[in-house]
């Protein structure tokens, strides 16, 4: 047993065992439409590399709380070699990474806000990590002056990161696509702040949440967007896990492979079973063609 007398290998397993198949068992209503990326060359020829496949911790938080360790070991065991943090559940940065070192893992990202925060010690911490790309996860404000002035402080923190060497972004949820006074906050962020020292990291079901085509988006902003959150929707609107749900990843990567991205990260928000959902997802990418 591990700390917090959360089992480890066979444990953390067993209940995950059974969805090793699902991972392709849905067909899926595409939402993606065509664009400047590759459709019609090569079908089924391409695949999402090993090493780009991530898995968000977050989707895994209900259990990293009762037993750190041993969840990123089951995480190991699945095959992840790379995770996006989300913080380090009362560890200190060093703790974390002697843990995810332990596991053979590797922090690709990490979910940090900087408003309010001191930046150098942020900037510390992600060095620490590992993380060579950060992410600010969340902002809504009312009027498109709020936002104008919060992407002149994520400009100013962007630059700061590129400084370190950490490539500095956002991450996207519905919102940020609902014109305020017929203006689009995203169009706002991508506007006011630099190419070079911010990206985006598209959140792929809050993008069709939001009725927007992520394929649309995505070459609205060439060479911009990094990293994609690959999370499923259900029919009725809410979480899946990957491949059970309605999103046409299969053409979503098709027609976005030349834009760079470099982490297809596994997400779901609110998983009934954080294990099946992360060893579904790992599967999924791992096995899918387009």
């Amino acid at each position: 047993m591990s700390e917090g007398g959360f089992s480890r290998r066979a444990a953390l397993r067993g209940a995950a065992g059974a969805a090793l198949g699902l991972g392709a068992a849905a067909a899926f209503s595409g939402t993606a439409a065509a664009g400047p990326g590759t459709r019609g060359r090569w079908p089924g020829r391409m695949r999402v590399p090993k090493e780009r496949i991530a898995v968000q911790l977050y989707t895994l938080r209900s259990l990293l709380e009762q037993d750190t360790p041993g969840t990123l070991e089951a995480l190991a065991d699945m095959g992840y070699r790379n995770v996006e943090l989300a913080g380090t559940y009362g560890r200190s940065a060093e703790e974390f990474r002697s843990l995810l070192d332990r596991n053979h893992l590797r922090a690709v990202s990490s979910h940090i806000g900087f408003d309010g925060a001191d930046v150098d010690q942020l900037i510390a911490d992600t060095k620490v990590l590992g993380a060579r790309y950060a992410d600010c996860a969340w902002a809504k404000f009312d009027t498109i002056a709020e936002w104008i002035a919060f992407a002149e402080r994520l400009d100013r923190a962007g630059r700061a990161f590129r400084r370190a060497g950490i490539r500095y972004g956002y991450h996207n949820h519905a919102h940020e696509f609902q014109p305020i006074d017929g203006v689009r906050p995203f169009d706002v962020l991508a506007r006011n702040t630099g190419w070079w020292h911010i990206h985006f990291e598209f959140d792929l079901y809050w993008l069709v949440v939001a009725g927007v085509d992520p394929v649309r988006e995505f070459w609205r902003q060439p060479g911009r967007v990094r990293q994609f959150h690959v999370k499923d929707r259900a029919p009725d609107g809410g979480f899946a896990d990957l491949g059970t749900g309605t999103i046409d990843f299969g053409s979503l990567f098709r027609d976005t492979w030349l834009g760079g991205v470099r982490h297809y990260i596994v997400e779901h928000d609110q998983p009934s079973d954080p294990l099946r959902t992360a060893r579904v997802g790992h599967q999924y990418l791992t096995d899918l063609r387009f």
